[in-house]
């Protein structure tokens, strides 16, 4: 009766150890499953989020980050099967962040320059623009003679202020940068700098919203155009001219320029 009972215990042993084998198999069976990710690779963008209408915030309408440049990167995401997540941080540290690893591309209306090109690559230009003097009605100024003695805004690391350091050398202005765009309407605004120079499709929105506001072309207008950068020596660089020009031909980017993009009249 013993051997018999003992027989039972041991039979109903082996099954609950098989059982708990079985279990332990299916558990890492499944978790080499959650390995392998299906997941879409994610690529850090870095933008400058105060350059309406290409990368801004609506604050009317919540804290995303949208515009002409946003839509396109999204759009290009997509041609190389990537997620681009966006980030905001100040113009003049997007490209020292870019050197650094923090983040994988920029889309900020940025221009090509030399020195730029020393450090960070850029695909085909997606954008062509001119560049404006905005001023106040008031302000009696009407073209660049007019600056002489004047001060002039410029966001710090652009294009602008390569061409504000251009026209100082033919009139006598003062020229000083800013931060961030919004920073030298307001000092236009309060009388702390008597013009700005922005780009075109920028200036338009502040014309929009501000009567006070009125804007003339520069004199001499530099070949400007906007790239998206990414790391020396990226293949990132490839893959995204080959989004662009799919893009292009496929009337997508003429689509978000009827979208977003007017000049200045």
């Amino acid at each position: 009766m013993k051997n018999k009972l003992f027989m039972i215990i041991l039979v109903l042993v082996i099954g609950v150890l098989a059982a708990c084998g079985a279990k332990d198999n299916n558990t890492s069976n499944s978790g080499s499953n959650a390995d392998v990710s299906t997941d879409k690779q994610v690529l850090k963008v870095g933008t400058s989020a105060d350059y309406a209408p290409f990368e801004y915030v609506d604050a009317a309408k919540g804290e995303e980050i949208i515009g002409f440049d946003i839509d396109l990167i999204k759009l290009v995401g997509e041609k190389i099967g990537v997620d681009m997540q966006v980030q905001d941080m100040d113009f003049n540290s997007l490209v020292p962040a870019l050197q650094a690893g923090k983040i994988d591309v920029v889309i900020s209306g940025m221009t090509p320059n030399p020195d730029r090109e020393k450090v960070v690559d850029f695909s085909d230009k997606y954008n062509e623009t001119e560049q404006v003097i905005i001023v106040k009605k008031d302000s009696g100024i009407k073209k660049e003679a007019d600056l002489a003695g004047k001060k002039v805004g410029v966001q710090t690391a652009s294009i602008q202020e390569n061409l504000g350091n251009e026209i100082a050398k033919k009139v006598d202005v003062s020229v000083e940068g800013r931060t961030r765009i919004p920073e030298i309407i307001q000092d236009m605004m309060s009388k702390r700098l008597d013009a700005g120079i922005l780009e075109g499709g920028v200036a338009k929105g502040y014309l929009k919203t501000n009567d006070q506001l009125v804007a003339f072309p520069v004199e001499e207008q530099p070949e400007d155009f906007k790239a998206i950068a990414v790391p020396k020596g990226s293949d990132l660089k490839d893959k995204i001219n080959k989004a662009l020009k799919e893009l292009a031909e496929e009337g997508k980017i003429q689509e978000l320029e009827e979208k977003w993009l007017e000049k200045v009249e």
